[in-house]
């Protein structure tokens, strides 16, 4: 059982950068694959990044694979989403999920945060 909270986001010009950060409550963090998912108005959930807790897998969804690092910090239960070049295709809001494997299936997700709000303008 764990607890998500995202927070970072924010209205940012294009081409500009955001780091969004995920703070996990819980026993079990360093055990989960930790990802971020991105969901726009109308549109379906889309993958963005994950990574294991050791940080040794990594995987990107293609949009942002260019642009965007995940990183964690276990010590500080603590995942991250640096956002680099940003379009105005990349406003969503932002989910950080638990996963047991290293996917890009939201349906292997179990826990997830209540979401921060990224808009891009242009």
């Amino acid at each position: 059982q764990v607890q998500l909270v995202e927070s970072g986001g924010g209205l940012v010009q294009a081409g500009g950068s955001l780091r969004l950060s995920c703070a996990a409550s819980g026993r079990t963090f360093r055990n989960y694959v930790m990802g971020w998912f991105r969901q726009a108005p109308g549109k379906e959930r889309q993958f963005v990044a994950a990574i294991n807790w050791s940080g040794g897998i990594t995987l990107y969804g293609n949009s942002v694979k260019d642009r965007f690092t995940i990183a964690r910090d276990n010590a500080k239960n603590t995942v991250y989403l640096q956002m680099n070049s940003l379009k105005p295709e990349d406003t969503a809001v932002y989910y950080c999920a638990t996963s047991s494997i290293a996917t890009m299936a939201s349906a292997a997700y179990d826990y997830w945060g209540q979401g921060t709000q990224v808009t891009v303008s242009s």
